[in-house]
C-alpha cells in the first residue's frame, strides 16, 4: 500500500490548527464537552507542526526496501534525506517556491519517476542536455569514457565484481556483472532539460532511468546525505556499524 503520508500529515496540523483556534475563541456559548474536545485535539498542533516542518523543508527519513543501490546503500539502511538542497517546495504538489541549488553527477537522490508514485532512489549519472552512452557497464558521459577502478570480485555473489567508478571527479561503489545484462549491455540517450538520468549502483539489477527514461526536475523529493542505522529484520538487532556519510 502506497500511503501519501505528506497529504495525511498536511490535513492532520490543518485540523489541530483549526480546534485549537476553535478552543481559543471559546466564548462560553459552546457546549463545554465541545470545547474540551476541541483543546484536547488542538494540542497536537505544536508538535504536528514542528514535524510538518522538519519533513518538508529540513530532512526526512526514509528506509531502503531493495538492492538496487548496493554496495552503496544495502536492504534495511535507514537514510537522511536533506530537502532544501536543490531547493524548497510545498508538501504534497512538490511545486518549487525556492531556489538554493541543483542536482549533481554523483548524487544520490529521491524521487519518484515518471511512470510511479513511489519514491525511488538512484544516482544521478546525467544532467540536462548530457549525451549517455553505456557500453559493456562502461558509462560514457558527453563522448569521453568514464574512469574505473577495479577493486575486488564480489565474494558474496560469482560473477560480479566491485569497482570504484569517478564521475566528475568523485570515487563512488559500483557492483556489475562480469557478463552485462541488457541493462549495462548497449543503450544511448540524450538527457531533454530540465531532467536527470537516475541509475543504481547495482547496475546489473536495477530499475532505472535505462528502463523508463529521464526524471523530471518537479519531481525530485531530496538529496540522501547520510545512512543513520541499518535494519533488515525484526529478527535481528538495529545495526549503526554502517552509519555514516553516504558517497
Amino acid at each position: 500500500m502506497n500511503i501519501n503520508f505528506p497529504l495525511i500529515l498536511t490535513i492532520l496540523v490543518f485540523i489541530s490548527g483549526i480546534f485549537l483556534l476553535v478552543s481559543k475563541l471559546n466564548n462560553n456559548k459552546k457546549p463545554q464537552i465541545f470545547i474540551r474536545f476541541s483543546t484536547y485535539l488542538g494540542s497536537f498542533f505544536p508538535v504536528l507542526l514542528f514535524v510538518f516542518v522538519l519533513r518538508s523543508f529540513i530532512f526526512e527519513p526514509f528506509q531502503i526496501p531493495s538492492g538496487s543501490m548496493i554496495p552503496t546503500l544495502k536492504i534495511g539502511d535507514y537514510i537522511l534525506v536533506n530537502k532544501f538542497s536543490y531547493g524548497l517546495r510545498f508538501p504534497v504538489t512538490r511545486f518549487k517556491f525556492f531556489d538554493l541549488g541543483y542536482p549533481e553527477r554523483g548524487d544520490v537522490m529521491v524521487f519518484t519517476p515518471p511512470h510511479d508514485k513511489r519514491y525511488f532512489i538512484k544516482r544521478v549519472l546525467g544532467l540536462p542536455g548530457d549525451k549517455i552512452m553505456i557500453k559493456n557497464n562502461i558509462l560514457y558521459l558527453n563522448g569521453s569514457q568514464v574512469d574505473y577502478t577495479f577493486l575486488s570480485e564480489d565474494t558474496k555473489n560469482k560473477g560480479y565484481i566491485i569497482e570504484n567508478e569517478i564521475l566528475d571527479g568523485v570515487k563512488h561503489l559500483v557492483r556489475k556483472r562480469k557478463i552485462p545484462t541488457s541493462l549495462g549491455e548497449n543503450y544511448s540517450t540524450v538527457v531533454p532539460p530540465r531532467h536527470y538520468f537516475m541509475v543504481g549502483d547495482n547496475r546489473d539489477n536495477s530499475s532505472d532511468s535505462r528502463m523508463w527514461g529521464a526524471v523530471p526536475e518537479a519531481n525530485i523529493v531530496g538529496k540522501a546525505i547520510l545512512i543513520w542505522m541499518s535494519w533488515s529484520s525484526f529478527s535481528e538487532l538495529p545495526s549503526f556499524s554502517g552509519a555514516g556519510k553516504i558517497r
